[in-house]
């Protein structure tokens, strides 16, 4: 162990970004790997199971001594650290050999290519300006620089901003009323703001709700810090929550299970214009799957499990449609960085067409009725 200590301990010298601790010795383990990011002045850690993450954040004092545990505690026997020019590569044998390697680093966007493939994308989040809650996110550096191993994050956000972007740009909105639901941390929801209040110039007055009181407190010290003042933070449930105000626009980012189906009762039941939900943990169908004849979809639990994820998320779909929303499924971000990449957006339709509202809800019957569903959101608009 004393020598992985060494390396871990010369991976962390170089401030690295992000660190992945993979390759468990055993399929039994807890843990199939765990990343840990660097946020601002804190690193978070995010252990993954085959169906949960669990988080934790420390300081750069503990790293060192929180990565040893967590390598000797689940056994892992490859580390990969990314610093902004350069990758480490750590490999440990079963027997505790240790063979560690660093290579360069080519910058993901090659803006002095001729190619037109390699030009660089112009996102809406520019590269080179200030904006602080990307710097303390460790996105941007001081002066405004992508730090590279955060490129993904970045696209990312850019990929969130634009499925807003489309909906909303062509409509000439000049004030916004919205719900944040299960804002956590609120990273995605301090660059809404800001792209809202900054670049689309809209009269936002935005409310983050979450449970947890010392979630709701940081965010709105860094909500003063950033001098957002019509940008506040809640702590609450999403079930039952009485908005302040008629609601325009419903967030929900990766509530887990059924808590996305409130967020989006929630929408519906207030009238809202706007939709954009990404859904997380979608146990309730997978428990409850039960089919007459295609067997074959739950036989394999992998199948069964992503099956039963997109099941939820197209009766939710339909749901909205049903409910008078145009509704679409839109890929979040891609599928290498996780499964769980679907964002729902959904726009209030001027009028609700019979012959659309019934297909919806026809399709939503047959589907649940194959596999013995009852999906939450079905039962909160339905009373049943």
């Amino acid at each position: 162990m004393g020598e992985v200590i060494k390396y871990i301990g010369l991976i962390i010298e170089n401030d690295c970004e992000r660190i992945t601790l993979s390759n468990p010795l055993s399929k039994q383990e807890l843990y199939i790997k765990t990343v840990i990011e660097r946020k601002g002045e804190i690193y978070q850690i995010s252990k993954y199971t085959d169906k949960q993450v669990f988080h934790e954040n420390i300081k750069l004092d503990n790293l060192s001594q929180r990565i040893n545990e967590l390598v000797e505690l689940s056994h892992y026997r490859q580390v990969n650290a990314i610093s902004r020019d350069t990758e480490h590569i750590l490999l440990i044998s079963k027997k505790g050999v240790c063979n560690y390697k660093k290579k360069s680093r080519v910058a993901k966007d090659n803006s002095n290519s001729s190619d037109s493939h390699n030009k660089k994308k112009n996102y809406i989040l520019r590269e080179g300006e200030i904006i602080q809650p990307l710097i303390d996110m460790g996105v941007f550096s001081q002066d405004g620089k992508i730090i590279n191993s955060m490129y993904s994050k970045y696209r990312q956000i850019n990929r969130f901003l634009e499925i807003i972007d489309d909906e909303i740009s062509k409509c000439g909105i000049s004030k916004l009323n919205i719900i944040d639901f299960g804002c956590g941390k609120s990273y995605l929801t301090f660059i809404l703001y800001y792209y809202l209040t900054e670049i689309m110039k809209i009269d936002a007055n935005v409310i983050g709700l979450d449970l947890k009181a010392d979630v709701i407190e940081k965010c709105n010290t860094a909500a003063k810090k950033y001098g957002y003042s019509t940008l506040r933070f809640e702590q609450g449930d999403i079930n039952g929550y009485n908005a302040p105000f008629d609601v325009d626009m419903v967030i929900s980012l990766h509530a887990c299970d059924t808590a996305t189906d409130h967020a989006l009762y929630n929408a519906v039941s207030w009238n809202a214009k706007y939709i954009f939900s990404v859904p997380c943990c979608q146990h309730e169908l997978n428990y409850q799957m039960k089919p007459e004849s295609l067997n074959i979809l739950s036989r394999y639990g992998i199948v069964k499990e992503r099956f039963a994820a997109l099941a939820t998320d197209a009766i939710r779909a339909n749901l909205l449609e049903y409910c008078g929303y145009k509704t679409q499924l839109l890929e979040f971000i891609d599928f290498e960085h996780t499964p769980k990449n679907i964002l729902i957006r959904a726009s209030k339709r001027a009028t609700t067409n019979k012959t659309v509202k019934e297909k919806a809800l026809t399709e939503i019957n047959a589907l649940c009725n194959e596999f013995g569903f009852k999906p939450t959101l079905k039962s909160l608009i339905f009373g049943d």
